[in-house]
């Protein structure tokens, strides 16, 4: 049976945005053919209903840094000190809204815009 995908509604004031948590890769396949799956990162899309363009929050794996991968529960990413925040959590969603926009994300960008959510999430882990 497959999984469907759905956004979520959150509403900040008079906006209302739409939002998603995926996880995705690089992908590929190696020499023998078997699928190869590196650069895995936990993606958070918001999207204003009345606007053109989106934010992307994305965390990637890495030295220090854990994100969902079969140990961890979808929508998970823990820094090395154990802390971590689910990006399925709508106050998480919320905050690293607000963090964006903080740091320059406007609603009006009429583009795709990405984030490294790592550079919000302290920030975002000291709100709980």
């Amino acid at each position: 049976m497959a999984r469907r995908r759905r956004s979520r509604r959150l509403v900040v004031g008079d906006v209302t945005y739409r939002w998603s948590v995926r996880h995705r890769h690089d992908g590929g396949v190696d020499d023998g053919g078997r699928p190869r799956y590196s650069g895995c990162r936990e993606v958070l899309t918001i999207r204003p209903d009345d606007a053109r363009g989106w934010l992307e929050v994305v965390f990637r794996g890495g030295a220090g840094r854990m994100v969902a991968d079969g140990l961890l529960h979808a929508g998970a990413v823990v820094a090395a000190d154990g802390r971590g925040l689910n990006l399925n959590e709508p106050g998480v969603v919320r905050a690293l809204l607000d963090q964006a926009r903080a740091h320059g994300w406007r609603i009006d960008e009429p583009h795709r815009t990405e984030v490294d959510g790592w550079t919000l999430f302290d920030a975002v882990v000291g709100r709980g």
